[in-house]
């Protein structure tokens, strides 16, 4: 499995990539491409077709959860596949692969909307939907997890905003895991679940337990010190090679993580391969 950073809100040093508060992941298993969230904007486009990574063939779109730093990037999609309507070019329509809550109306303070501007109605025109809680294997060893177990006690569920009139516990959050030679590659979008409660998932998903990698946004932002330390604390008996925390993982939550496991840079056009 080859996964390239197309979205984060970094960029590697002398990459002339566009970056964004964001996140989006191309993941290549077995001749399956998959679109691992579509970050804010077109920047995921931009820096896709700039590394030569084409979407015509694309065969699926997942989400991990539907804030708009993962979803908005779905309006310059359906762009690019009309315009190449249009032009007469050959592509595949990809599945669409999330939470059945994934398209609900969120609002957060100072944001009127902050989940996705498309309804799964509108983007059943244009993607072969699949909205599932329960896991989904896209590959042999790729899995779409669905909707995460929320079950240690540090990593204390906190709403962002309001959904339907009531607080929103980001229920749709969810992970990408595929089972390799050296164990579990945890692909995460934000991590609202825990991500020790994604990995204690992952392992029961899968039947593996050692893991490999986690790459992506580790929801700790400022995080709560019993809520850092369980998380180090986890991380560490798990005996993790690495780990490439980014877009909402702050600089003291990664030097705090380094402690416990081994913390590698990451961020726009960083490519990992796995066996």
């Amino acid at each position: 499995m080859v996964t390239t950073i197309l979205a984060d809100n970094n960029t590697l040093i002398d990459k002339y990539y566009l970056g964004e508060p964001a996140f989006s992941a191309f993941i290549e298993d077995k001749g399956v491409s998959v679109l691992f969230d579509v970050g804010y904007s077109g920047v995921f486009l931009q820096n896709a077709l700039k590394m030569g990574i084409s979407f015509k063939n694309l065969q699926y779109v997942c989400l991990s959860h539907g804030h708009m730093d993962h979803t908005w990037g779905l309006d310059p999609l359906i762009r690019y596949y009309t315009e190449l309507e249009q032009e007469h070019t050959a592509h595949t329509e990809p599945g669409l692969i999330a939470h059945p809550s994934v398209f609900r109306s969120i609002s957060v303070d100072g944001f009127s909307e902050a989940g996705s501007l498309l309804s799964a109605e509108k983007l059943g025109c244009h993607f072969d939907m699949c909205l599932s809680r329960e896991p989904k294997y896209i590959t042999g060893q790729l899995v779409f997890l669905g909707e995460i177990p929320r079950t240690n006690d540090f990593e204390v569920e906190c709403p962002i905003g309001v959904s339907g009139g009531k607080p929103d516990y980001v229920k749709d959050d969810s992970a990408l895991v595929y089972t390799g030679e050296d164990g579990l590659v945890i692909i995460t979008g934000c991590s609202h679940s825990g991500i020790c409660n994604i990995v204690e998932y992952a392992k029961r998903v899968t039947g593996e337990t050692v893991i490999a990698d986690i790459i992506g946004g580790f929801h700790l932002l400022n995080p709560s010190r019993e809520r850092l330390e369980g998380t180090c604390r986890y991380l560490q008996a798990q005996k993790i090679k690495g780990i490439h925390p980014c877009h909402c993982t702050d600089l003291r939550s990664k030097i705090t993580l380094a402690a416990a496991v081994p913390v590698e840079e990451t961020g726009v056009s960083a490519r990992y391969e796995f066996r």
